[in-house]
C-alpha cells in the first residue's frame, strides 16, 4: 500500500507539473476551461468532419455515452483530460479496443479541431444520473454491488495480490482509496484527475480490465498504458473482477454533490 500511495503523491507532482508547463493541460484558472472553439467542437460533434463521423453517433446526442455500444460519458468530463485522450489515440499512445475507430478518428482531425471538440464537451453540462444498472442486469450483464464498491472508492482495500507485476513495485499490498485521487464520489480534481462519477458502467467495467490487463502485460491486445507513472495499472493489479463490477457500480450512480452543499464541484458556471 506504501508503494502504491508513493507512487501516486509522486505522480500528482509530476501531473502537476504538466498543468503548469504544457500547453494542453495550463491554465490560469484551477477548472481549466477550454481554449478552443466551441462552436466548431459543436458542430464535429454532430455532424462530423471528412472520414470523421459525428462524435454524437456513438456517444449520444447529449455526450452521455452508451452502456450498449461501451462508449463513455464526455459531456462535463475535464477539458485538459478530453485533450489529453485525444492526442493519445492520435498518436496511438492509447488504443480503441473496443469499437476499434477512436483512433483514426482522432488522427481525422487537426490538433485545433481536437481542442474544439474538448472546449465544447467539457462546457456541456447535463443532468445524466448514471446507467439503469436493472437494465443491464435484466439484459444478462454482471452488475456488481455498489454498497461494496463505494467501500472500495471511499476507503480503499486490504486485498493482496501475488499477481502484481514486480515491475510496477513490491509484491502484493492494497488498494487505495480512488477518491485520494479522483475525489468525492468520482468527480474529479481538474487538470489531474478524470471524473469518473456518474460514468457509464460498462465503461468504467471496461477500462479497469484494460488498465488490469496493461499491468499484466503492456504489450496485450487488450491492454491500456497510457496512464501518468503507470499509476492506474498500479492500483488495477490489486483489483479482483468483484472489486470492479462493484466499484463500477458505486461511480456509475454516485452523486457528486458533498452533503450541505448544493453546487457541483468545480462547476465554472
Amino acid at each position: 500500500m506504501r508503494h502504491v500511495m508513493a507512487m501516486i503523491s509522486a505522480a500528482a507532482v509530476v501531473v502537476g507539473g504538466m498543468v503548469a508547463s504544457n500547453g494542453a493541460y495550463a491554465s490560469d484558472a484551477y477548472y481549466a476551461k477550454g481554449d478552443g472553439n466551441a462552436a466548431n467542437g459543436e458542430k464535429i460533434f454532430r455532424e462530423g468532419k471528412g472520414s470523421v463521423p459525428a462524435c454524437a453517433s456513438c456517444h449520444g446526442e447529449d455526450g452521455s455515452g452508451s452502456d450498449d455500444l461501451a462508449t463513455p460519458r464526455l459531456a462535463g468530463q475535464f477539458f485538459s483530460f478530453l485533450v489529453k485522450q485525444l492526442e493519445d489515440f492520435a498518436s496511438d499512445k492509447r488504443k480503441d479496443t473496443t469499437m476499434f475507430v477512436m483512433n483514426d478518428n482522432a488522427k481525422g482531425l487537426t490538433t485545433q479541431d481536437r481542442r474544439d471538440v474538448a472546449t465544447y464537451l467539457s462546457e456541456k453540462h447535463i443532468d445524466f444520473r448514471g446507467s439503469d444498472l436493472e437494465a443491464l442486469k435484466a439484459a444478462g450483464t454482471d452488475v456488481g454491488e455498489a454498497y461494496r464498491g463505494r467501500a472500495i472508492v471511499e476507503y480503499g482495500s486490504p486485498r493482496r495480490d501475488d499477481g502484481f507485476p514486480k515491475e510496477l513495485g513490491s509484491k502484493g499490498g492494497g488498494v487505495p482509496a480512488c477518491k485520494s485521487c479522483h475525489g468525492y464520489a468520482g468527480r474529479g480534481a481538474p487538470n489531474m484527475y478524470p471524473m469518473i462519477g456518474r460514468q457509464r458502467y460498462t465503461y468504467l467495467v471496461n477500462q479497469l480490465k484494460k488498465w488490469r490487463d496493461g499491468a499484466a502485460d503492456p504489450n496485450g491486445q487488450n491492454a491500456r498504458t497510457n496512464d501518468p507513472m503507470g499509476q492506474m495499472r498500479a492500483v488495477a493489479a490489486r483489483l479482483s473482477d468483484d472489486d470492479i463490477l462493484s466499484a463500477a457500480a458505486y461511480l456509475t450512480g454516485a452523486d457528486p454533490l458533498t452533503p450541505g452543499n448544493d453546487r457541483a464541484p468545480y462547476d465554472h458556471h
